[in-house]
């Protein structure tokens, strides 16, 4: 017989520990309402342990949502293969999966508040952002985007987070035909803009002109001529 023996941890080890554990309360519950008395109880070690390792309650949850944010920044993340309509699905799916996962710490973070509300915790978003408009522009193989392009792109990515936060409030619609729509929603915006800039046409036809019939892109298309007639 063994007697168990509860292993020492590191610094930085207990620090991830902690950070683990806070995200795992806050995927359940916003982070305002998660105490520190509630994160050592559950790592397993006294409050002002927890005090040892972060000096404050903000800390904590800036260290959490800044890894929370680096998984999310990742989602976007997606081989250059295929057309682009199927890229965009797997990354809305990835990104539809963080948030069913994360509920209210991300609908926490993207509202803003008193414990995520910190310059901080902003620039953390606006990184999220950052890397997916760089992604999205990496897609269409443009390094540069001009203006009206750079407007349609980080104006869908607003409009991700907006779907996603309605989304939260109830779940009524279900996140598969979310993520279509999106998709879908993104094809909408580049094509109305491009219809009306020729810059902008050319370059977002090498991209858009790979697109099968039966994908995301061309469904819409075939949905708008028969909407018309």
């Amino acid at each position: 017989m063994t007697t168990g023996v509860r292993r020492r941890m590191g610094v930085e080890e207990r620090r991830q520990q902690l950070i683990g554990v806070a995200l795992e309360l806050f995927a359940r519950r916003s982070p305002d309402e998660v105490s520190i008395d509630e994160i050592a109880a559950a790592a397993g070690i006294s409050r002002p342990l927890v005090y040892h390792y972060f000096p404050g309650k903000l800390s904590l949850y800036e260290a959490a949502l800044k890894r929370a944010s680096e998984d999310l920044a990742s989602r976007f993340a997606e081989p250059h293969e295929g057309p682009l309509g199927a890229r965009l699905l797997r990354v809305m799916r990835r990104y539809f999966d963080f948030v069913d996962a994360h509920g209210p710490g991300f609908s926490a973070l993207m509202r803003g508040g008193p414990a995520v509300g910190s310059s901080t915790t902003n620039a953390l978003v606006d990184s999220v952002r950052q890397a997916a408009y760089e992604q999205i522009l990496s897609h269409l193989e443009v390094s540069e985007a001009p203006a009206r392009l750079e407007l349609v792109v980080r104006s869908w990515i607003s409009l991700a987070e907006s779907t996603a936060l309605i989304w939260l409030d109830g779940r009524r619609i279900p996140r598969e035909e979310l993520e279509v729509k999106l998709v879908r929603d993104f094809a909408a915006l580049t094509a109305v803009t491009a219809a009306y800039d020729d810059e902008l046409r050319a370059l977002l036809r090498p991209a858009l002109g790979k697109e099968p019939a039966d994908g995301p892109f061309g469904d819409l298309v075939t949905r708008l001529i028969a909407l018309a007639s």
